[in-house]
């Protein structure tokens, strides 16, 4: 109960908003304004017959009669935020008032204005009479409408003590107050007794099923996620459908309160804070509503193997609730009386201002269309930035952030994307590994040639390693090892993967090396001493041999014979990934 006080406490300061959003009364000693005056408000009689043809419609039930009704109602007086309530009830007592009185006779009210006021009935304690406005209509006037209250009593009480009764199709609380005693309709506070019991039990019954609601919504909402076996659904909140019984609450207490037929001043309060709380419940369920909808749609699109709609279903959320905002803020303005045409013109003026300050913000918003349509990135790619790299964490409107390898967050703006150089890394079908193997110099050729085709045999052994093209060849000498290039493929789809498998294929090679006896060479140097006067015996070639004939002897006699010539790959037929 502590949190229904406290909200009750709050939506009673709301009031102040009452006393801004009222409109400035029109001064009569003000020109009048160049409007077209109705016809049937023009002149006295036919306002009587709008009034009178009003009141047939709303006896027979038909409550189109209530607009028309009311626009014969002089209420510049009634806070604009309960004068369509304030003007029923009114526009209601000045039907039995008229009923009460003798008849008027139609055809000898005047339809030329030339007097104004026009007086219809005179009471001891009131007068109902016709006014012509600035703008030209004629109503009744702001003084009979004042009056009309008291007026409306006396004679409910000569009426019942003759016999006669309110309409039938009268308000509730206007047939009600003439069946109560004269104990419950003496005034406590400035409000009739029975009217603060109303008000007791509306708040109460509204509190009770707001409860109520709240319990059956949360055990729905359990037993829906128990019932549901995906990982989307588990973190739905008990509380998600929780603004409904808020929204329940609000309508009682609305209806409730309209239904008794408060004095102006309190229908003011307590109507200004309930439409508020009316309108803010709606906004709150349907921000929950679009939370309910984002976890069907995360379940949807991890059914999918396309990451566009991993990307495309939190902009959605979020576009979602920024339009639930702006619907929300225009609904809850309306309700609180404010002109939403004239704040909506005024943004217009204000356009230019706006979008200059907005510029980056624009900016922004083309850079993640362009990232979406261009498919740049999705969320767990690897990809290089400038000279930012990291994994893709999020993809907002505003700006993209990458989880790095020191594991911080760097955000990004997203109009960087529309000129940026993007490296993705996570497109990668392939992921390569150059490495060059020193074998030491005391290898024997024969065992570099088999070492060399045992790592080709690994390659084509190894079920992520691409086999369509690879390379393992002896490829140098280097200062103290015979290099060998190692030039592999993986086909993984993500970084552990690719790690594990560089893993196991550097093992494979380090068990062949052993099992072959082959050793690695690390960077040594050899120190030959020699004595004084002693010389380094030197290479000769024999008696009357040629020295580039025996280069090319010794070269065809080591060289491997070819029985055909090896076929040429063009660099076109080469797919790198």
């Amino acid at each position: 109960m502590t949190r229904y006080l406290l909200l009750l406490i709050v939506l009673l300061q709301l009031p102040l908003f009452a006393i801004a959003a009222e409109e400035p009364v029109a001064s009569h000693d003000e020109p009048a304004a160049q409007a077209v005056v109705p016809d049937n408000l023009k002149n006295p009689r036919a306002m009587l017959e709008t009034f009178y043809r009003a009141a047939e419609l709303l006896k027979a039930g038909d409550q189109k009669g209530m607009p028309l009704l009311i626009s014969t109602l002089d209420l510049s007086s009634i806070n604009p935020l309960i004068r369509n309530e304030r003007g029923s009830d009114l526009g209601w007592m000045l039907i039995d008032v008229m009923d009460w009185s003798r008849s008027i006779r139609i055809k000898r009210v005047p339809t030329i204005a030339d007097r104004s006021p026009y007086q219809i009935h005179t009471f001891p304690d009131g007068v109902v009479r016709l006014s012509r406005q600035p703008d030209g209509r004629w109503l009744f006037d702001n003084e009979t409408i004042s009056k009309l209250p008291q007026l409306f009593e006396r004679l409910s009480k000569e009426a019942m003590a003759s016999g006669d009764k309110t309409s039938s199709s009268a308000p509730w609380h206007l047939r009600i107050r003439n069946m109560l005693p004269g104990s419950l309709t003496q005034e406590l506070f400035g409000v009739e007794l029975w009217r603060l019991l109303g008000i007791f039990v509306i708040v109460l019954v509204g509190v009770l099923l707001d409860r109520i609601v709240s319990v059956i919504l949360r055990v729905m909402v359990r037993s829906w996620r128990r019932r549901s076996k995906h990982d989307a659904y588990q973190n739905v909140s008990d509380e998600i459908m929780r603004p409904l019984g808020m929204m329940l609450l609000a309508i009682i207490w609305w209806l409730g309160l309209t239904l008794l037929g408060l004095p102006e001043n309190v229908m003011v309060v307590l109507l200004v804070a309930v439409k508020f709380l009316t309108a803010l419940s709606a906004v709150w369920a349907a921000y929950r509503l679009v939370d309910l909808l984002a976890a069907y749609l995360t379940h949807k699109a991890s059914l999918t193997d396309s990451k566009l709609d991993d990307v495309l279903v939190p902009l959605l959320i979020r576009t979602m609730k920024v339009f639930v905002t702006i619907i929300g803020t225009v609904f809850i303005a309306d309700n609180m009386n404010v002109n939403v045409s004239s704040l909506l013109a005024g943004l217009g003026l204000g356009g230019l201002a706006f979008a200059l300050a907005a510029k980056d913000v624009i900016q922004n918003l083309f850079g993640s269309i362009t990232v979406l349509l261009d498919r740049t990135y999705h969320v767990g790619d690897w990809v290089k930035i400038g000279d930012k790299e990291g994994t893709v964490e999020h993809i907002g409107f505003r700006s993209t952030k990458l989880r790095t390898f020191y594991n911080s967050v760097i955000t990004l703006p997203n109009a960087t994307m529309i000129t940026a150089s993007v490296d993705n890394m996570g497109e990668r079908r392939f992921r390569r590994m150059k490495s060059t193997l020193g074998l030491s110099y005391e290898t024997k050729p024969e065992m570099v040639e088999a070492f060399c085709e045992g790592v080709r045999e690994l390659v084509r052994i190894h079920p992520y390693m691409r086999k369509d093209y690879y390379h393992v060849y002896f490829n140098g000498f280097g200062a103290s090892s015979l290099d060998i290039l190692v030039y592999v493929f993986w086909e993984a789809p993500d970084w552990s993967t690719e790690l594990r498998e560089r893993h196991r294929f550097l093992l494979d090679i380090h068990r062949l090396a052993e099992k072959m006896g082959v050793e690695f060479a690390f960077p040594t140097q050899t120190l030959y001493m020699r004595q004084e006067g002693e010389s380094a015996p030197a290479p000769s070639l024999d008696a009357g041999q040629d020295a580039l004939e025996m280069g090319r002897f010794k070269a065809r006699s080591v060289a491997e014979t070819f029985t055909e010539k090896p076929p040429v790959v063009s660099f076109s037929d080469k797919k790198m990934g």
